[in-house]
């Protein structure tokens, strides 16, 4: 049993952790211990001791206990005006006017599984078990329940909160939190992840001091800030110490707030931003928060990303695709944008599949008059001058040629110059008399109207079950404006996922890919619908490197769009090796973005025979045991992944010193008593790069950017020098010491070449 409960005191465990809270003879919830795992026994040692309180304490009952304090107890959940003065996870109007609001123990039950929310996507419960704590309002017939759903071996407890209404009057919720939990303070460093478009994803540290910080969102889950945080105790490690994660299963506008208090006590809460937020709750009405996750490692931050990561592969992502590994796939955007024809689309797939891409995705532009990003969009009516055997004959040509065929929407949205928008001007989202404001020149639908859920659900269900499409990338480009009433947000966000529902539900074998102008909706409610979420619109590899570095603290690199696009990049000008392009989206759902005409002759069979090495490890770039490996380096990034016998390793080097020392490689996580075998994978130095420096070790001499070495370029390349070695797990976790770098005195040809944004990739099997 995961869950017990006796004398008051309820015990949930997980295979590595223990989330222990008791009723306090108030019928307050006590937060007693999350952390490593405790055996069952006595909880004294666990007790708040409060036998005096500080001077300026407001007391809960002095008469029955002139130390009880509500804002120096360690709590579960809290209310409003009895003297706790942190941060709440409740603020209701109640029927009497007031915000005063007393929640107390009133009953418990167990359930197995995981009850089913209504409104809202949630994790799937088969094997775990459910604790339901009923607390009720001490004056009003108000009542909360806080369900714990223990996912024992993923080391994950999802929580949330319902809400019921069995007063005569009118609830105005204008904040419901989630979750609230206290812990003693460690000296913990917050960790979120924070950015903008082109540069999501980045991690921010901030240490907690007395006060509060606040991670949130306000139109969506947004590039700005991810609903996930952390916490990590002083003195933690990538794989030491004590960290806590905590995340929300829903997409629409977050909030989460770590305060410390003035007596050393770390409060959590995380749910539905109150910004813009009012609920009107009627008598005999329930209102459901979304679902919380929360896990807790003492094997620092790559234990409790494990956590998730088995977390979300096994209860968030779902489908036929749930384990699948993700097909290769190129997609025409960056190849055409707009301007296409079916000719022209066929001929690009045909590239796509000689070099070894098993998908192919046609993006924007292939509906009404979607010839620039300000027509077309809300129509679903195929574009017959660009297609004139539609849809349809498009997908089974691309099936023909050995392909899946993909296609790009974009449901949400329209613009005023489209059939749609004519006919029904009053599906968008604006308000009376004011002038709407426009993000990349469209508005959006108002997804509250049941006509407009239908109206997508309809056209969209239409073309995928006529047309042989078995990939679907599903994209949002702006946030909300002009909305509403303070309902508005939230209600979007239910209509929202009943649409993804009517349509992906019955079509479990579509794969899905999220999209929100990159990466702007990169959270685990969309995930229970999407298997992939496109990382970001910024296919650098060294900005990649710190936007899925920074995604992999909580979600699975199976879950990251991942893609392979030309140098110099679109989004930083940074001119990267083709090989350090692969690396990087080696690990996540892998992907082209270009037209291999557009690279060197050299390129495309090095690019051909890297897909046909990515076939052979992909299973355990996107589902083994990922690892980021700390180097000592910050301009060293290394990460690994492991499955079966298999561990496949990426380092990649941002900036190369002058007379640099030999690297250390270190592989973690291998049996120290087995034997295994090291391999790196070819890098292709191209003759070009090198320049003036060809004269060096050439026996004839060529002018930098002559005629012939400009065809030399295009055709020649040498192959960097590659590390193999036969050593125990042991030796390997010791650390291998590689050959030299170039370090400016001469040539060798067991030295490494390579400078700036350069990546190895090493393959190392169990013998």
């Amino acid at each position: 049993m995961s869950i017990q409960v006796s004398d008051g005191v309820f015990r949930l465990d997980t295979a590595e952790s223990s989330y222990w809270f008791r009723t306090t003879a108030f019928g307050h919830l006590e937060q007693l211990h999350y952390g490593t795992r405790l055996p069952a026994g006595e909880i004294e040692s666990l007790r708040h001791k409060h036998e005096l309180t500080h001077g300026s304490a407001v007391l809960y009952d002095e008469q029955a206990d002139p130390s009880y304090c509500l804002e120096e107890l360690p709590l579960e959940w809290s209310g409003v005006g009895k003297g706790d003065f942190r941060v709440t996870p409740i603020e209701l109007k109640l029927p009497d006017g007031s915000f005063t609001c007393d929640f107390v123990y009133d009953s418990y039950r167990i359930e197995t599984g995981a009850p089913k929310m209504h409104t809202l996507p949630q994790s799937t419960g088969e094997g775990a078990e459910t604790l339901i704590v009923t607390l009720r309002d001490k004056a009003f017939a108000v009542y909360l329940d806080l369900l714990y759903t223990v996912y024992a071996e993923e080391n994950v407890i999802a929580r949330r909160a319902v809400l019921r209404n069995e007063s005569e009057g009118t609830l105005l919720i204008k904040k419901l939190m989630s979750y609230s939990i206290d812990l003693p303070d460690r000296g913990y460093t917050v960790v979120t992840l924070s950015g903008g478009w082109i540069r999501e994803a980045q991690v921010i540290e901030r240490p907690l001091k007395t006060g509060a910080i606040v991670n949130e969102s306000t139109s969506f889950s947004q590039h700005r800030n991810n609903p996930a945080l952390a916490l990590v105790s002083r003195g933690a490690t990538e794989d030491t110490g004590l960290v806590y994660g905590f995340n929300l299963v829903y997409g629409g506008n977050h909030q989460t707030a770590a305060e410390l208090s003035p007596v050393g006590l770390v409060r959590i809460t995380g749910g539905i931003n109150p910004y813009c937020f009012l609920w009107e709750l009627q008598p005999g009405e329930v209102f459901e928060t979304p679902e919380a996750v929360l896990t807790v490692s003492t094997r620092g931050k790559n234990g409790m990303s494990q956590n998730f990561h088995r977390f979300v592969q096994k209860r968030i992502v779902r489908g036929d695709w749930q384990t699948k590994e993700r097909p290769i796939l190129i997609n025409n955007w960056e190849a055409n944008f707009f301007q296409f024809r079916q000719n022209s689309l066929l001929r690009l797939a045909k590239r796509g599949k000689r070099l070894g891409c098993e998908l192919f995705v046609l993006d924007d532009g292939w509906f009404g008059a979607r010839n620039t990003d300000s027509a077309g969009l809300g129509d679903y009516t195929v574009n017959r001058k660009k297609l004139p055997e539609g849809l349809e004959g498009l997908g089974k040509k691309v099936n023909a040629l050995g392909m899946q065929f993909g296609l790009w929407f974009e449901p949400e949205n329209v613009n005023d110059d489209s059939d749609l928008y004519r006919a029904h001007p009053d599906w968008a989202i604006v308000r009376p008399n004011r002038k709407p404001s426009l993000g990349r020149h469209q508005k959006m639908l108002n997804l509250t109207l049941p006509a407009v859920r239908d109206y997508i659900v309809e056209n969209m269900t239409h073309i995928l079950d006529t047309c042989p499409i078995a990939y679907v990338k599903w994209d949002m480009n702006r946030k909300v404006s002009d909305f509403e009433d303070g309902a508005f947000l939230h209600r979007y966000m239910i209509g929202y996922y009943e649409v993804l529902t009517r349509i992906f539900g019955p079509r479990p074998q579509i794969l899905l890919e999220g999209c929100a102008s990159g990466g702007g909706r990169f959270d685990l409610g969309h995930l229970c619908f999407a298997q992939q979420i496109w990382s970001s619109d910024d296919t650098d590899p060294i900005e990649r490197l710190k936007i899925q570095g920074g995604l992999s603290l909580f979600y699975p690199v199976s879950t990251m769009g991942a893609h392979v696009s030309m140098a110099p990049h679109q989004q930083t000008l940074r001119n990267t090796p083709l090989f350090t392009r692969f690396a990087v989206a080696a690990f996540g759902a892998f992907g082209l973005e270009l037209d291999p005409m557009d690279l060197k002759p050299i390129e495309r069979k090095v690019l051909t025979a890297l897909l046909s090495e990515y076939r052979t490890i992909r299973r355990t770039c996107q589902f083994g045991t990922f690892s980021r490996v700390e180097t000592g380096d910050p301009h060293i990034v290394q990460w690994q992944a492991q499955t079966g016998k298999q561990t496949v390793v990426m380092r990649c080097k941002t900036l190369v010193p002058a007379a640099q020392p030999n690297d250390l490689l270190t592989v973690t996580g291998l049996d120290p008593d087995k034997t295994y075998t090291l391999r790196q994978v070819k890098s292709p130095l191209l003759v070009g790069g090198f320049g003036t420096l060809l004269k060096h070790i050439l026996p004839v001499k060529l002018r930098a950017y002559s005629h012939l070495l400009l065809a030399a370029d295009k055709r020649l390349k040498m192959d960097d020098y590659a590390e193999s070695y036969r050593a125990s797990g042991a030796q390997l976790g010791t650390g291998v010491r590689l050959h030299r770098s170039f370090i400016g005195t001469g040539y060798s040809d067991k030295m490494h070449m390579q400078g700036d944004f350069s990546a190895m990739l090493f393959v190392i099997t169990e013998d």
